[in-house]
């Protein structure tokens, strides 16, 4: 399947799509729970990135035996946050051919917006400049009322690219709450496989290995 000729816009959440950074999120969310001598699965992160709400949060590490109220779980968001930008943010890269990727699509007019769950400070902090302004527009989770796995963020993203609306789009994810996001919005939906294995992105139209790929599908 290939979506060149079919689409005007691509839409594409940022960490773990086009920033090489869940590794160093769910390391800086370790520390943070090591603070307090929790340990908690790093799979909890991967399978729930961009939709670790407070009430949620707290329920899902209760099953890893962290017990939180909801202020515990912003004491340690906030802690997360600080080793994050601190410790780990000048390790976060771009993933390979990214720039080849969005270079193209710029080129042939299509329509690119970044839709992120992460807040603007945190985007300032990891996504080059000259990768930013390669966007289109621009959504990040301080800016939504509701954020993924609800369709807000897409549906934002997409009347901020005003160019032929959910039918004519396409995002690119790696979780299961951005992929529910995308498709409750109305999008085609291409998962990669830079975070978890094919099992858990099942409900993307389609799921590629790699950005090599996603540049051959997306390819006049």
């Amino acid at each position: 399947m290939k979506y060149g000729k079919n689409i005007s816009n691509i839409l594409f959440d940022m960490d773990g799509v086009i920033l090489n950074s869940m590794p160093y999120h769910v390391a800086a969310w370790k520390d943070a729970f090591q603070e307090r001598g929790i340990a908690v699965d790093e799979s909890v992160f991967y399978l729930y990135e961009g939709a670790i709400e407070p009430e949620v949060a707290c329920q899902l590490f209760a099953s890893s035996g962290a017990h939180l109220t909801t202020d515990d779980f912003f004491d340690i968001h906030s802690r997360q946050k600080k080793y994050f930008l601190d410790k780990y943010a000048k390790k976060v890269k771009p993933f390979d051919k990214v720039e080849e990727l969005l270079t193209s699509l710029k080129e042939r007019g299509i329509g690119t917006a970044l839709v992120t769950s992460s807040h603007g400070d945190i985007l300032e902090a990891v996504l080059p400049t000259y990768l930013r302004n390669m966007f289109d527009f621009v959504v990040t989770g301080d800016k939504v009322k509701r954020r993924k796995p609800h369709p807000e963020p897409y549906l934002i993203g997409i009347e901020g690219l005003g160019n032929g609306g959910p039918k004519k789009g396409v995002a690119v994810e790696n979780a299961p709450a951005g992929i529910k996001s995308a498709k409750n919005a109305g999008l085609s939906c291409v998962a990669i496989t830079t975070t978890l294995p094919k099992k858990y992105l099942q409900d993307a139209d389609k799921i590629v290995d790699s950005h090599e790929e996603l540049l051959e599908i997306f390819k006049s």
